[in-house]
């Protein structure tokens, strides 16, 4: 076979990166090259660009090599998976990341890679990715690594001192899920790398209030990641796994990539991708637990029969249609938390309604001019001029609230 060259490696790579969600730099330091180096992650002279999520859509985000000794049945780059193969070396991604940030291309890199060789060999080329960059070229954009649960964790933790954020996958919900579909994993090792990689991270901290110069150890935290729809877990088991990672690893962000069937799959994967809306469903889950009080049981009691969110409705309206008897609050006096679970409402809506009511009495009008679909909220809401009576109990509010499905034309003017 012939050697691809760097464009033909690069194409191979990148695309073979997509499966991977857990990809953000919300959360780094704030580092600039005025004083020196070259990239930043804030600084001027580089252009951001940043998704609705949040997500930094700048990032030279490839895998090291799709080449790997484990057989997961998801992916699509796993032994038995017959996709064309490539491989840079530490140089050659360095040397890709320098020449795209200095075309303005990029604000930095996310890595990721196959298993090769070993755990301890991959996770050492990862490693040296970074320290050329780092340390050859003062490198001060954003990097964020992936690191290999089954590594040594002196390996780990030398890739926290490169990085800006480290990810360490669960790939799927539960346990058994894992050892169905991915038998060359093992959860505890999983969760073992990301407790040590939280102590760490706890450890290095408490240096920088003690020592000045104590070196800085993955400021932007860790995430990770799991697969929706390739197993039987449902999004109550998806939310509970969440609720306990978000606890016990003080994990920034936990990113959902639904299932995608691949080629050549094996038997044991379902025959079709879930509704992409379903992880969307999971993503506004998340979003409740972290920035509107929900408890995870919360988020749970909005499932349906099979333990799955809805899809035609968000799950702060369907706790809301569940649970009736926390409804209408009277916008000029309810509290912050009260006000979080109107469904229509956001946390920016709330804050301006409980500054605005220091200053009058509000009206629905008033409210209105908040939010994007008044006819969501007046369900839930007592206002100086309105009270639903009836409309908050009557028995057909979710087809009255539900978005309206069109069909579009193809050929519409």
């Amino acid at each position: 076979m012939a050697a691809l060259d760097t464009i033909q490696k690069l194409e191979i790579l990148a695309d073979a990166a997509k499966y991977d969600a857990s990809c953000a730099s919300s959360g780094t330091a704030k580092r600039n090259s005025k004083s020196g180096g070259i990239g930043s992650t804030e600084g001027m002279g580089i252009c951001h660009a940043y998704a609705p999520d949040g997500r930094c859509i700048s990032l030279l985000k490839i895998l090291l090599t799709n080449h790997c000794i484990f057989d997961c049945h998801y992916c699509v780059n796993r032994k038995s998976s017959n996709v064309r193969r490539a491989k840079f070396t530490p140089q050659e991604v360095a040397d890709l990341t320098l020449t795209f940030y200095r075309r303005n291309y990029i604000e930095g890199l996310f890595l990721s890679s196959g298993i090769i060789k070993s755990s301890n060999h991959t996770m050492e080329l990862l490693v040296e990715t970074a320290r050329i960059l780092r340390e050859e070229h003062d490198f001060r954009g954003y990097i964020h690594l992936k690191t290999i649960p089954e590594a040594d964790p002196q390996l780990v933790h030398q890739a926290g001192l490169y990085a800006d954020r480290i990810s360490i996958n669960v790939e799927l919900p539960t346990d058994a899920g894992l050892t169905r579909l991915a038998p060359d994993k093992d959860a505890a090792k999983i969760e073992g790398a990301m407790g040590g990689m939280k102590m760490a991270m706890k450890q290095a901290v408490d240096e920088k209030k003690r020592f000045k110069h104590a070196p800085r150890f993955a400021p932007a935290g860790q995430s990770t990641q799991m697969i929706v729809g390739a197993d039987a877990a449902s999004d109550a088991d998806i939310v509970g796994k969440a609720s306990r990672l978000y606890d016990r690893f003080r994990l920034r962000r936990v990113y959902y990539s639904a299932f995608s069937p691949i080629p050549d799959a094996s038997a044991v994967l379902p025959l079709k991708r879930p509704p992409l809306m379903r992880e969307h469903r999971l993503y506004q889950s998340d979003w409740l637990m972290r920035f509107y009080g929900f408890a995870p049981r919360e988020v749970m009691q909005a499932t349906e029969a099979d333990g799955n969110l809805p899809l035609d409705i968000d799950p702060k309206l369907a706790w809301a249609l569940k649970f009736r008897e926390h409804f209408p609050v009277d916008v000029n006096r309810a509290t912050k938390e009260q006000l979080w679970r109107v469904p229509g409402l956001g946390t920016k809506a709330v804050a301006q309604i409980i500054a605005s009511r220091r200053h009058r009495t509000l009206r629905l009008e008033d409210v209105a001019k908040l939010t994007v679909s008044i006819s969501r909220v007046r369900p839930f809401l007592i206002a100086a001029d309105w009270r639903p009576i009836t409309l908050t109990d009557r028995a057909d509010l979710r087809a009255l609230l539900a978005p309206k499905q069109e069909q579009l034309e193809l050929f519409a003017g």
